[in-house]
């Protein structure tokens, strides 16, 4: 058996009706994380605070409790959770891409 006819053979698409529901349903149940993962990171990104402080940083900034302590509060739990949607973005758009190569279906 030569490499080009294994190759197509892979590349086929199955018979199987069975297999292209599941296809169906797996694509479908992705899309939708990735749209739910999009829509919350949209959310977060625009809750967050701007980092300019507007005229007050023409003249210098002076350090304050919020300024030190901005670790502990609400812009970085915000900023982390909008990382985490992200990379959860990221991810899901991986494995969506690669669940598409019609070799994996064809087994």
């Amino acid at each position: 058996m030569d490499v080009v006819s294994f190759i197509t053979s892979l590349l086929k698409p199955s018979p199987d009706w069975s297999t292209y529901y599941t296809y169906q349903v797996v694509s479908f149940v992705f899309i939708a994380l990735m749209f739910v993962a999009a829509v919350a990171a949209l959310i977060l990104v625009m809750l967050t605070p701007g980092n300019s402080n507007g005229i007050d940083a023409l003249g210098g900034s002076s350090e304050t409790f919020y300024g030190k302590n901005k670790g502990k509060s609400t812009e970085a739990k915000l900023k982390l959770w909008t990382y985490i949607c992200l990379g959860v973005l990221g991810v899901l758009a991986i494995v969506f891409f690669i669940l598409q190569i019609d070799a994996i279906w064809s087994i």
